[in-house]
């Protein structure tokens, strides 16, 4: 194996040069570096990129931590992940997608081994250990989402509230009243409090009763099709009274179109849907179209990466706190409630 020694004697320089050279950590002359990497190139020198910046202090690796052991990731989702790439990749940064738990042992492991300059959260519950755990460290960090009690944090996330609110008076001036809310089965995925479906779980409450409904259903249901199909079937016969959904589940949702129809419920001529912090992929996807309600993914996945950059090249930079609304997009499944009709 060809070593720092070897290239060092074949340029005529000290090892310490060479060092110099392959880490940036001093300047060093044109025509040395030439020599340098001359040698390198006869002797057949492979670079230790990562011993390099381990030895600069800096990686220029940002993780991002993505609870996939615990949810699948969505159209939406990926949206997060390639605007993010794209924004750290322009900024000089490397972005790699850490798919383990939402465990907080192993969020802090990791900003502790030195292996990246920063953290960003996925995910993000109501109350999240990870961020507990990472919050006495060193290694910066940010959340894509928020906790409770945010005061002090960086982050991006859905205004989840306003669009609950704009989903439900959309709903409201068709006519609808009888509406329920469905989201994924979180507290089984070990995701409970989770920060979104919470905050769109307590507005719907408010909204519903504001118009005077005291008792307005949420159902939960699993993160797949073909269990979504079936929950559109139970939903009719235990529920016909039903004429709205507000979803919330983007891997059920062409899953519960399904299942509706199978009960003998069409969409929109039974049941109007809204499909809540959504994409276009997965809209697409049912028949009829849905109307939904696009999440501003790409916008924050930038943001985002901006936020834990500005974090990482100066501790004492501004800490943003920056919420996007979700945007109503033209489908074909809303229409008035039979009733009305």
């Amino acid at each position: 194996m060809v070593t720092m020694q070897d290239v060092a004697k074949r340029a005529s320089v000290s090892i310490a040069t060479v060092s110099f050279v392959l880490s940036g950590a001093k300047p060093i002359s044109a025509a040395t570096r030439e020599r340098v990497e001359t040698a390198m190139r006869e002797l057949g020198y492979r670079r230790n990129p990562v011993g390099a910046a381990l030895a600069r202090g800096r990686t220029n690796i940002i993780a991002l931590l993505y609870p996939a052991l615990q949810r699948p990731a969505s159209g939406t989702v990926m949206g997060f992940f390639t605007s993010a790439a794209a924004r750290a990749q322009e900024r000089g940064f490397n972005l790699v997608l850490w798919p383990i738990s939402n465990d907080a042992g192993e969020a802090a492991a990791l900003a502790r081994t030195g292996l990246v300059d920063g953290v960003l959260l996925m995910e993000v519950q109501m109350q999240d250990e990870r961020v507990d755990a990472l919050a006495p460290g060193t290694t910066p960090f940010a959340l894509i989402g928020r906790t409770r009690a945010p005061e002090g944090l960086t982050y991006v996330d859905v205004d989840f509230e306003t669009s609950m609110s704009e989903a439900i008076a959309a709903l409201s001036e068709l006519g609808h009243r009888d509406i329920a809310f469905i989201t994924g089965n979180w507290d089984a995925d070990h995701l409970e409090g989770h920060g979104a479906a919470e905050r769109s779980h307590v507005r719907f409450l408010s909204e519903m009763s504001a118009r005077g409904v005291t008792a307005p259903l949420v159902l939960h249901c699993p993160e797949d099709s073909l269990e979504g199909r079936r929950f559109g079937r139970e939903l009719v016969e235990q529920h016909p009274e039903i004429t709205a959904l507000v979803l919330m589940n983007e891997h059920a949702g062409p899953g519960i179109v399904m299942g509706l129809r199978d009960a003998g419920a069409r969409v929109p001529d039974d049941v109007s849907i809204i499909s809540i912090g959504s994409s276009a992929h997965m809209a697409g996807m049912a028949d009829p179209p849905l109307t939904f309600m696009r999440t501003p993914a790409e916008e924050l996945g930038r943001l985002g990466v901006d936020a834990i950059i500005e974090r990482i090249e100066s501790a004492d930079a501004e800490r943003p706190a920056v919420l996007l609304a979700c945007e109503m997009q033209p489908g074909e499944s809303l229409a008035p409630p039979r009733a009305t009709r």
